[in-house]
């Protein structure tokens, strides 16, 4: 059987899994935490992951940002960690079989975690604010590095709702700013490739508000 490629650390407690074929090449993450360990959108499942997220701790949460993110093993995920599947009350139909903690708006999971609801790209997509490590972002789909590398909203072929997802852009910014919080990283669901070496999305305030004002310039 081949091995399985293990997740690398980009920042301390943060680990960045290898895209995963069943979530369209989608990119989870977990975070080690003093609250209980989580991941962020569902790992290609594998033996060998399986062991190694058991060493780095127990799995209390894995969230889910968007409805490509689910994957086929997600009930397989929650029986093999025992962990809590949380997920934005609009996609928690697509999981039959799973226990699910839904949420509408906002979710606090721990201290330092905050699920968003950002539809858009689906009618359940969410980013997760991590206050670790100077302020990390997880996006999902909602928002992407493009082919220049730089942090986008993108209209794909399966955007669910275009105007809705330049909305949740507003919506993050003012949950940042609003609450004050800091802004490191971004760490997106998808298009990790086109980081050309980068761990993460560089300047993400800068692309934030680089986004709003193209967006309201159309208006």
């Amino acid at each position: 059987m081949a091995i399985a490629k293990l997740p690398r650390q980009i920042l301390p407690n943060l680990y960045r899994f290898a895209p995963n074929r069943d979530t369209l090449g989608g990119t989870a993450y977990l975070l080690t935490t003093g609250e209980g360990n989580v991941l962020i959108d569902c790992p290609a499942w594998h033996q060998d992951i399986e062991e190694w997220l058991e060493q780095q701790g127990p799995v209390r949460w894995l969230c889910l940002t968007h409805r490509d993110g689910h994957g086929p093993k997600v009930k397989t995920i929650q029986e093999k960690l025992g962990c809590q599947v949380v997920v934005q009350e609009q996609e928690a139909y697509l999981l039959p079989g799973v226990k699910v903690c839904r949420f509408r708006e906002k979710l606090a999971i721990a201290p330092s975690l905050t699920a968003i609801w950002t539809p858009g790209y689906s009618p359940g997509t969410s980013c997760y604010y991590w206050g670790e490590n100077g302020g990390i972002l997880f996006t999902g789909r909602h928002l992407l590095p493009n082919g220049e590398g730089h942090l986008r909203a993108l209209r794909q072929t399966k955007t669910f709702h275009w105007p809705r997802q330049q909305a949740s852009v507003e919506k993050i910014y003012r949950h940042l700013d609003e609450n004050n919080l800091p802004l490191r990283a971004v760490c997106p669901g998808g298009n990790v490739g086109y980081l050309r070496g980068e761990d993460w999305c560089l300047n993400p305030s800068n692309a934030l508000e680089s986004m709003l004002s193209e967006f309201q310039a159309k208006v």
